[in-house]
């Protein structure tokens, strides 16, 4: 059996990024995380952590982290039957959420949830089509993705549908796209991205033309309320999901330069398949009736 404080120090490397940080949070010292992670792998005759910048788990270290993750939150259930309600601490959920999200309706969809129970969350923040990778990976116990297949031991709900359109200020539209989105005035026109993982704005390109060119010139903006600051001031054009585009629409700042096309993105959440009360009570608060978020 699993001496599960060598196990915790593991996972504290991984999820804090360092074994410095990893000891601040257990309290006890450096040296100490480093014994109980080379212990570990000794016991397993497995490298379980990457000495990079920042540690990261390898794939013998992500089946151990998951496993931890899966009994501490039995346990996390277990103590919340049988403590008196004074007594109580508060149980920990890790989730892998995208951005646009988290901007605009995760936190309405959770809120009742963190009133009612005594919960902490770790918010791990990528691309709604990378959230997947980690929960496979073992660092959450659950995320909103793209996938439509679940894991192995994993289950998945259907949340909803979120439609992006092709925005920019009218200015900016007369300036550069005077006859609609065309190949040529593409190949000038300064574009907004989220990051390097985000194809939102190639697939409607390649909806609406059938053709991108190979480069585009193109910010980089991984802020959801920056990134439609910009297409609002003139700066760029790109891809908005409607609950932030429709109110500039209506209000005259934004037109939408394809109004034929759109791109669909329909988010799912996956998580273990645990018999666990707080998964399931969160589940069911991401699972609204309405299915346009």
């Amino acid at each position: 059996m699993f001496d599960y404080k060598l196990i915790e120090a593991l996972a504290m490397v991984a999820r804090e990024g360092g074994f410095d940080k990893a000891a601040r949070a257990l309290c006890i010292t450096q040296s100490a995380v480093s014994q109980r992670v080379k212990l570990l792998e000794e016991l397993t005759g497995q490298v379980l952590i990457a000495r990079t910048t920042p540690p990261r788990a390898t794939s013998s270290g992500q089946k151990l982290l998951k496993h931890y993750l899966q009994v501490k939150r039995l346990e996390d259930d277990l103590m919340e039957k049988i403590c008196e309600p004074a007594n109580k601490g508060f149980a920990s959920i890790s989730v892998g959420v995208n951005a646009d999200s988290l901007a605009f309706w995760f936190l309405e969809a959770i809120h009742p949830f963190l009133l009612e129970e005594r919960v902490l969350l770790d918010i791990r923040v990528d691309d709604q089509e990378q959230t997947h990778q980690l929960l496979k990976d073992g660092e959450v116990m659950g995320c909103i993705s793209t996938h439509e297949q679940p894991m192995q031991g994993c289950r998945i709900e259907y949340i909803g549908c979120t439609n992006y359109h092709m925005m920019a200020a009218p200015e900016f539209a007369a300036r550069w796209f005077p006859n609609g989105l065309a190949i040529d005035d593409i190949r000038q026109a300064p574009a907004i991205i989220f990051d390097r993982k985000d194809d939102l704005h190639h697939k409607l390109l390649h909806q609406a033309l059938e053709e991108v060119p190979a480069a585009i010139p193109t910010h980089y903006v991984p802020s959801v309320e920056k990134f439609a600051e910009f297409i609002a001031l003139g700066l760029a054009y790109g891809m908005l999901p409607d609950q932030q585009s429709m109110p500039l629409v209506r209000s005259g700042q934004l037109v939408d330069l394809s109004p034929g096309c759109h791109v669909s993105v329909k988010l799912y959440w996956h998580c273990w398949n645990l018999k666990s009360d707080l998964l399931e009570k969160l589940t069911q608060h991401l699972n609204p009736k309405t299915k346009t978020l």
